[in-house]
């Protein structure tokens, strides 16, 4: 059985949280770049993880605080597919390998943000999960996190037109 290591995620997972959920206040601040907000739709916006396993790690996300997938109204989970099949289509020009989609639902089960439902689309690459986090502590992410906004952004006005 392999294992893969994460060591840099500590960092975030023993973070003090505020009262306030970061996935419901960034979109309320209007400041999209900063805040990594690539699309904002009708009840779902796409935003950068700011503690990616990858480049690109993006995240569909409704407004509504809610914490189980059935609490979602069927415009809101026919909306946060769409927006993920967007994500999906955006991250293909960074010509990935393959892709992990997914909801981590409940802490054991890896989610760091709980409480507030999200979909992770998370494009990979063949042995793009090398030595370096493992042996040196190291995460090797070979651009900024707003290099990567510029062009999933310029990319993202190129397929909604």
């Amino acid at each position: 059985m392999k294992s893969i290591w994460a060591p840099w995620r500590i960092e975030y997972i023993e973070a003090e949280r505020g009262g306030e959920c970061v996935l419901c206040t960034k979109p309320l601040e209007h400041n999209d770049c900063e805040n990594l907000i690539l699309h904002r739709g009708k009840t779902v916006y796409i935003i950068m993880n700011r503690y990616p396993y990858s480049n690109g790690h993006l995240m569909a996300v409704p407004y509504r605080h809610v914490s189980k997938l059935g609490e979602l109204d069927g415009e809101e989970k026919l909306e946060i597919m769409n927006a993920t099949s967007l994500a999906l289509d955006l991250l293909r020009d960074f010509d990935p390998d393959g892709f992990n989609v997914g909801i981590n639902i409940g802490r054991v089960a890896g989610a760091g943000i709980e409480d507030h439902l999200h979909f992770h689309i998370v494009p990979r690459w063949t042995g793009d999960a090398n030595f370096m986090p493992v042996i040196g502590n190291v995460r090797v992410m070979p651009e900024y996190l707003e290099q990567t906004y510029c062009k999933l952004s310029k990319r993202l006005k190129e397929i909604l037109g």
